[in-house]
């Protein structure tokens, strides 16, 4: 009499399967903690009572719901020209990007192109080295990009490791589409826009997703080269606030009282974290399908 198998659907697990599953849950579920909680603390605090939280009371959930430190932050108007700032240069700033990493991908993927060679050795190079700060920053001011808001465009116009990364997108294109458009009389310019940018739009959309956070989030740039306040983006803001304890926003309020200024200046730093944070958070439930893949771009394909 023949046996009969039982699909794998229904084979049951050993105590052994059944306790590592045990051990991978714990262990997501100890990583989700540690790492939602921190969150959870800032915007606990930023609507906490401002004497509940000088007094230590607030470890996860709220004490005393008010949202009065955020009318104080929000009616600073520096806060409104530094998110200007930073939308001017995340969206600006990762166009020119995405434009000037295609124009310099397209040619280092084409096989014929006479020095694909030397000038992929040239820019593997400045992946490890590097003129250092000083010479960069000479260069910048030199050029009278000093207080300008193209010192935060110009100077990380191209990410050579993102640039890279396009080229094999535009590499991994089948040949023959680019050589039936030649036959056809079709030119760089036609198939690097009609056929290679087409085709490869999911890495594209990885590499502006990568390119706006970093964007959004650089103020190195902005310490260096931009002195003018009413030019410097909002990380700017963020860390005069938090790092440098400016207390600009509570003489801009007249909140005086040492206790009450202590209590508010606290809370200040955590309403600002949180609004800083608020435009990555909305953004990132629709992008969160681009973050998926752009975990998998290099991976080894089977």
């Amino acid at each position: 009499m023949q046996k009969t198998h039982k699909p794998d659907s229904f084979r049951t697990e050993s105590p052994a399967d059944k306790l590592l599953d045990i051990i991978i849950w714990c262990l997501v579920l100890f990583a989700v903690i540690i790492t939602l909680y921190p969150f959870l603390y800032v915007l606990s605090v930023s609507i906490s009572d401002g004497q509940a939280v000088a007094k230590g009371q607030v470890l996860l959930f709220p004490k005393g719901f008010t949202l009065e430190t955020y009318g104080t932050v929000t009616q600073y108007s520096q806060l409104w020209v530094s998110y200007k700032n930073t939308a001017i240069y995340t969206v600006l700033g990762t166009i020119v990007n995405i434009v000037f990493t295609c124009l310099a991908a397209y040619p280092l993927s084409r096989k014929h192109f006479f020095l694909r060679r030397k000038l992929n050795f040239f820019v593997v190079f400045t992946m490890y080295f590097s003129g250092g700060l000083i010479p960069t920053y000479m260069v910048v001011t030199g050029l009278g990009l000093y207080n300008s808001r193209l010192a935060m465009i110009i100077p990380v116009l191209l990410s050579t490791y993102n640039m890279m990364i396009c080229r094999s997108a535009m590499e991994s294109v089948p040949q023959d589409l680019f050589e039936n458009a030649s036959l056809e009389g079709a030119g760089d310019w036609y198939m690097m826009i009609h056929i290679a940018v087409p085709l490869i739009k999911p890495t594209l959309a990885v590499l502006t997703l990568y390119y706006a956070v970093a964007r959004y989030n650089d103020f190195f740039n902005a310490m260096l080269y931009l002195g003018k306040s009413e030019l410097q983006p909002l990380q700017m803001f963020l860390r005069r606030i938090l790092i440098m304890s400016s207390s600009e926003i509570l003489q801009a309020a007249g909140t005086s009282g040492a206790a009450a200024a202590a209590q508010n200046t606290l809370k200040i730093r955590y309403v600002c974290i949180v609004l800083a944070a608020l435009p990555i958070f909305c953004i990132t439930p629709f992008v969160q399908k681009y973050l998926v893949s752009g975990t998998m771009l290099g991976a080894v394909k089977g």
